[in-house]
């Protein structure tokens, strides 16, 4: 069955960094878009950054352009996140993402921006 499991957040300072990972099982993961979600408490669940199959071509949502990067490694079956810059209202639980007949979900990991 599919299986995403994220890791990597965690406390940053605001103006840090963090790389969140996704190791996907359970599919042929390089035949599919995966993307990253994040929900800040009190929140509806937003796109956050999408990677295509085919040729890794990437997009973002306004709010993280030029300060996160998406990418994959289709030998690992992994998806990461780079995180640059923080700020506090990055604050949330970051979900891996792929859709196949449905949406598939990770349990998700936890960010933390604050002083």
């Amino acid at each position: 069955q599919v299986q995403l499991v994220e890791s990597g957040g965690g406390l940053v300072q605001p103006g840090g960094s963090l790389r969140l990972s996704c190791v996907a099982s359970g599919f042929t993961f390089e035949s599919y878009s995966m993307r990253w979600y994040r929900q800040a408490p009190g929140k509806e669940r937003e796109l956050v950054a999408t990677i295509t199959a085919i040729d890794g071509a990437t997009t973002y949502a306004p709010s993280v352009k030029g300060r996160f990067t998406i990418s994959r490694d289709n030998r690992e079956n992994t998806v990461y996140l780079r995180m640059n810059s923080l700020k506090p209202e990055d604050t949330a639980v970051y979900y891996c993402n792929v859709l196949r007949t449905k949406n598939y979900w990770g349990q998700g990991t936890q960010v933390t921006v604050s002083s």
